[in-house]
């Protein structure tokens, strides 16, 4: 093409001097005009018909990568290619201007491939967010992994086109640079590291309820990536964990919790010793009233009969008794098996701690059937408001500091 510009000048009788910068001249503007005429070319005519064809089809993963625009950043590259063959050829009267221009377009090559290649990672992220799988295996921390590893080897063959030397060269004196790229990318490597731990140890999914005291952390998992845990705490705060603090520290997944369907309730409340007597027989009486009770008390009271006819008071064994807060311990275990609210199948326990200076511990441990926070408190406090309530029943106080203990 450049001798056919040369031959035009030439019959207009342009001076000679001046032929070789007017025919440079005209190859580049005629190079920018058709480079955009390609552009346009590849991004209106060829990347609308495959957006029209992926709308057509059934699978959603060609959709996704359209919408990430894998084939619009990749339409980038075929303009690149048409100035780089056409300059190469065209452009040797000019060698600076030419070498300038290749090397341009070298590293505008790989930059476009680079971005392709960034955008078709987060199709493919976006596409494996569709399977449930997803939901208990991030693959984002890999992606970003491998991206990295796209990254840097595209900046070392942009590196090596600029000052003209084999990326072979470059990656033989990498060893040399190791220790400050460490330094460089240090949280990088070590959120890698964790990553993997995390994912190959099932520790962590998105969607987790978690617990870290140590960074006020507790809520939902919304976000992992290589580098971070975000967190989005029940105050709708957001805390962001470094990777790599889950596993050099401690922290409470609540997730098992979650999945076995019932939530624990360990609590206790504190009752004055000097309340606590045995069980007289008009107590047992008014005890009896209490449906829950009655059978029980009957069946205690047949039992503690026969009982002391086998004792022997000529050596001193006592008879023996039922206690207000036997009876009244009892009361909580029937009251929580007979609540619909209650799982019957996990650990159940009502119990005496050991005595305190502040009184005597009676323990509830038992587990709701719902993990939902509003409904678990709602069932927490209806059980407490009713054994608060029930307690003088049984001629039980509960412990408290005198209120005239400062006056």
């Amino acid at each position: 093409m450049g001798d056919l510009i040369t031959n035009f000048l030439t019959n207009y009788e342009v001076n000679p001097e001046y032929i070789v910068l007017w025919k440079n001249a005209i190859l580049l503007v005629f190079v920018l005009i058709v480079s955009f005429l390609s552009n346009y070319i590849t991004k209106k005519l060829l990347v609308a018909i495959i957006h029209k064809i992926t709308k057509k089809t059934k699978t959603k993963w060609d959709d996704i990568l359209a919408k990430r625009k894998v084939f619009t950043r990749l339409s980038h590259i075929v303009p690149a290619i048409f100035i780089y063959f056409f300059i190469d050829v065209n452009l040797m009267e000019w060698p600076i201007i030419q070498n300038i221009i290749m090397i341009g377009t070298k590293v505008y090559i790989v930059g476009a491939f680079l971005w392709s290649i960034n955008s078709f990672f987060n199709g493919v992220n976006d596409i494996y967010d569709d399977y449930d799988i997803s939901k208990q295996r991030l693959i984002k921390s890999y992606i970003q992994v491998v991206k990295m590893f796209f990254f840097i080897i595209g900046g070392i063959i942009i590196i090596s086109i600029i000052i003209n030397k084999s990326p072979f060269i470059l990656l033989g004196g990498m060893g040399a640079l190791m220790a400050i790229i460490m330094l460089i990318f240090k949280d990088s490597i070590l959120g890698l590291v964790a990553g993997i731990q995390l994912a190959a140890n099932d520790m962590l999914h998105l969607g987790d309820w978690i617990s870290m005291p140590k960074h006020d952390a507790d809520g939902d998992v919304i976000e992992m990536n290589l580098t971070t845990i975000k967190v989005k705490n029940w105050d709708k705060t957001i805390t962001t964990i470094p990777s790599y603090s889950l596993i050099s520290e401690s922290f409470k997944n609540w997730r098992s919790m979650q999945e076995s369907g019932g939530r624990r309730i360990k609590r206790y409340l504190k009752i004055d010793v000097g309340s606590i007597r045995f069980a007289t027989d008009k107590d047992l009486e008014k005890y009896k009233k209490l449906p829950l009770l009655k059978d029980y008390i009957e069946e205690k009271e047949k039992e503690i009969k026969e009982g002391n006819n086998d004792l022997n008071p000529a050596v001193g064994e006592e008879n023996r008794h039922l206690s207000n807060i036997g009876v009244f311990r009892k009361y909580i275990e029937l009251y929580l098996r007979n609540s619909d609210k209650i799982r019957q199948d996990m650990t159940f326990i009502v119990r005496l701690l050991e005595p305190t200076e502040t009184g005597l511990p009676l323990q509830i441990y038992v587990f709701t059937n719902t993990v939902k926070w509003v409904e678990y408190e709602s069932i927490q406090s209806d059980i407490f408001d009713h054994v608060l309530s029930v307690i003088g029943y049984f001629d039980l106080n509960t412990f408290q500091y005198s209120t005239n203990l400062y006056s």
